[in-house]
C-alpha cells in the first residue's frame, strides 16, 4: 500500500466528499490532519493505489505501552478489494489488538477474514451516524449564563471514569483527544467540570456527559450547540455516532437538527484481546 503525502491529503479531502456518508468518518480524519499537522497522535493514511484508490486505511501509530486504544478506520469503494487486502496483505499486524471501525455491512466478510487469519473477533458497537447539515436549526445559547472552558490534561481521569468504554488503557487516547482536538465543558463555582463534550480524531463529537447531580439544566444541549457552531465555523464536518440502544442521546441530537443517515450503520469490530 502507498502512504499518502501532505499534498496527497489535500487532494483526498476534496475527493472523499463525493462518497458521503460512507466516507464521512475517514474524511473527518483527513480534515483534522490537514489542519493539525503538528498533532501529537500520529496516523498513517494508506491507499491501495493512487490517485484512483479503492481502499483507504487510517492506521494509528502505537508509540508507547498502553497506547493500543485506537481505531483502525477503513473506507472502501469496492468490497472485493477490501476483502482481498485484509485477507492477503500484511498491512495489519493480526497478532496485536485491533479495533476496526467500518461499515456494518462488512461484518460477514470480516468474520470470514478473522476465521482465515485464526483470530477471535467480536462486534463491539453499532451506531447511527447523525449529521448536522443545517446549523441554523441549533438553539441560541446564552453562554453568558454558563461558565465555559476547554478540558485540560487534569480532567483525563474524570472523563475516563464517565465514559462507557473507559478503562486503564483508554486514558492515553482521552489525553490525546483533550490535548489535540476541540472540547468544551461547563464549570462549577470551584472551576471543576460538571458537563463536557469532546471531539474524536475523526472530527466526530462524543463522550458527552453531565454529572448526575447537574442534569436537567440544559448543559448537554448547550455544549452540543456551542461545539457544533464552533466546528462548522472552522470548516469541520459536524456529526456524531450514537449507539442504537442510546435513545436519550439520539433524541437530544435530533432535537438540535442532526439527521440520521438511514442507509448507513457504523460498527466497531475487535480482534484479539488487550
Amino acid at each position: 500500500m502507498r502512504q499518502l503525502t501532505t499534498e496527497d491529503l489535500k487532494t483526498l479531502e476534496v475527493d472523499l466528499k463525493n462518497y458521503f456518508p460512507q466516507s464521512l468518518q475517514v474524511y473527518g480524519f483527513i480534515v483534522q490532519l490537514n489542519r493539525n499537522v503538528q498533532r501529537a497522535d500520529p496516523v498513517s493514511v494508506l491507499v491501495d493505489q493512487w490517485p484512483e484508490f479503492r481502499v483507504l486505511l487510517i492506521k494509528p501509530e502505537f508509540r508507547e505501552k498502553g497506547d493500543l486504544f485506537k481505531d483502525l478506520t477503513v473506507f472502501s469503494k469496492n468490497d472485493v478489494y477490501l476483502r482481498d487486502l485484509l485477507a492477503h496483505s500484511d498491512v495489519i499486524d493480526w497478532k496485536m489488538f485491533i479495533c476496526l471501525a467500518a461499515e456494518l455491512h462488512h461484518e460477514k466478510m470480516l468474520e470470514a477474514v478473522a476465521i482465515n487469519r485464526g483470530v477471535p473477533m467480536k462486534k463491539e458497537a453499532v451506531c447511527y451516524m447523525l449529521v448536522l447539515r443545517d446549523p441554523s436549526k441549533l438553539l441560541h445559547v446564552d453562554s453568558s449564563s454558563l461558565k465555559l472552558s476547554s478540558l485540560n490534561e487534569s480532567h483525563v481521569e474524570l472523563v475516563n471514569r464517565s465514559w462507557k468504554f473507559g478503562c486503564e488503557d483508554s486514558k492515553l487516547m482521552i489525553k490525546n483527544m483533550i490535548l489535540n482536538f476541540p472540547s468544551c465543558c461547563v464549570l462549577d463555582s470551584d472551576d471543576q467540570p460538571v458537563a463536557w463534550i469532546l471531539t474524536y480524531a475523526s472530527c466526530a463529537l462524543g463522550m458527552l456527559y453531565t454529572l448526575p447531580e447537574h442534569r436537567g439544566k440544559g448543559y448537554a444541549k448547550a455544549l452540543v450547540t456551542i461545539m457544533s457552531k464552533r466546528l462548522h465555523s472552522q470548516g469541520y464536518p459536524v456529526y456524531c455516532f450514537i449507539e442504537e440502544e442510546n435513545h436519550l442521546s439520539y433524541s437530544l441530537f435530533t432535537s438540535l437538527g442532526f439527521t440520521e443517515e438511514p442507509d448507513y450503520r457504523a460498527a466497531w469490530f475487535v480482534f484479539n484481546d488487550f
